[in-house]
């Protein structure tokens, strides 16, 4: 058998890196970028990845559809090219509103890399192995978080902080010329072997070819998800764009002395993003059910996220690198098992959609979120707050997630455009 599907999975990884690359830069250069762009704090910073992510809420509300209606070869070319263009932009910033310019368009973007990918895992796994294959594509938001304190530094040294915007940025287009030779989808690619094909084709066929965002939207299935999205993906882009310059701050570490603590708290993340999805994949081919596995993996998550809000009363740098370590993992596996939700309940053509929706909610609440942690930030000089509710957010996620989907069935999209649940 040919491990075709496999080598798809790695080009879902390494965009995904250079994704999370490309947003983490400004987050590893805030307390720099304080002291050369005027007017920059705390709350303008809260501002320009405020930016971001409406930028990336208002991609989210379209990019799952175009995903679904142009296929993910085209969508997500078209994607990565102008985001690695849009990445290199802040390189030319010079003020508060320009960076935030910048990273509007870099928002825009981005936001078709989840809905894109998540498609991609639909038309190439079948269901028993999606959740592995999500946890080692989305283990890239780890690895990039680790590349940039590795490299960027030394970019810095070398070409300036404008150039490590630069370099970074262009990443993405040769990412983007790896994809156009070699992505085909799996019924059309030469190097999938017959058992392999079969093997991704093994689930029951779908009816659905094509499904608009009017049957989707009423559905309780795609609000489930994009509740869970709303409430934990704000914790998540805190972690990104406040947690280096906390820990630089807090502990008054250089640049450079701030590198060793944010990889090794990310490092430890990876552990969460596959371990995560490869518990849930091996309780499933234990015999249980895709319910019980997604839902039992998330509630040990969600044990290894609660412990954060001791961070900001723990005076030793290393002691709270590995409470963030812990509670960054155990996101990562949440989110895992939380991205195959729409696969478990919607039909392949409808996948991309709701993941657009589930991360349109999310980039509003992390919206919300950065508005509100830069001023508490700003006026308190406290991120205890922040914390509690990075603590809280995800066991009320699981309820609300239960509540509403108690047995994670599939939706039936009838012609009339309601959901309903199949008996």
């Amino acid at each position: 058998m040919s491990r075709w599907r496999w080598v798809i999975c790695g080009f879902l990884f390494f965009a995904t890196v250079i994704a999370y690359v490309d947003r983490g830069v400004i987050a590893y250069l805030k307390n720099t970028l304080e002291n050369v762009i005027p007017n920059l704090n705390d709350k303008t910073y809260g501002n320009i990845t405020s930016a971001f992510l409406a930028a990336y809420a208002i991609g989210m509300a379209v990019a799952g559809g175009v995903t679904d209606k142009l296929g993910t070869r085209k969508a997500f070319a078209i994607a990565i090219g102008l985001w690695s263009v849009a990445a290199m932009l802040p390189g030319a910033a010079f003020s508060v509103i320009t960076f935030a310019l910048a990273m509007f368009l870099l928002g825009l973007g981005e936001a078709a890399n989840f809905p894109a990918c998540i498609k991609t895992v639909a038309e190439w796994f079948p269901k028993r192995e999606r959740a592995l294959a999500t946890g080692i594509f989305n283990s890239g938001a780890n690895i990039g978080n680790i590349v940039v304190p590795l490299v960027v530094p030394t970019l810095v040294v070398l070409i300036t902080w404008r150039g490590a915007f630069v370099v970074t940025g262009a990443a993405g287009i040769v990412w983007l010329i790896g994809w156009l030779i070699y992505y085909r989808r799996p019924e059309q690619h030469r190097g999938v072997s017959p058992a392999e094909l079969q093997l991704i084709l093994s689930d029951p066929v779908e009816k659905l070819s094509t499904v608009p965002w009017r049957r989707v939207v009423p559905s309780k299935e795609a609000w489930a998800f994009a509740i869970g999205k709303f409430l934990t993906d704000p914790i998540w882009w805190f972690y990104l764009f406040w947690i280096p310059g906390y820990l630089q701050t807090a502990f008054h570490l250089s640049l450079a002395q701030n590198r060793a603590p944010v990889m090794l708290a990310y490092s430890i993340s990876i552990g969460g993003s596959v371990g995560g999805g490869w518990l849930s994949s091996l309780l499933i081919k234990r015999g249980a059910s895709p319910n019980v596995a997604r839902k039992s993996t998330m509630l040990l998550c969600v044990l290894c996220i609660t412990p954060i809000f001791a961070a900001p009363f723990i005076h030793h740098l290393w002691l709270v690198v590995a409470l963030l370590g812990l509670a960054t993992a155990g996101h990562q596996g949440w989110s895992a098992n939380l991205f195959t939700l729409p696969s478990d309940m919607f039909p392949k053509a409808a996948v991309a959609s709701v993941t657009g929706i589930g991360g349109m909610m999310g980039a509003i609440g992390g919206v919300l979120f950065q508005k509100g942690a830069g001023n508490i930030v700003y006026f308190t000089h406290s991120y205890v707050s922040l914390f509690v509710i990075a603590c809280l957010a995800y066991p009320l996620a699981l309820v609300i997630i239960h509540f509403i989907t108690p047995k994670l069935e599939p939706a039936r999209l009838d012609s009339q455009g309601e959901a309903e649940i199949t008996a």
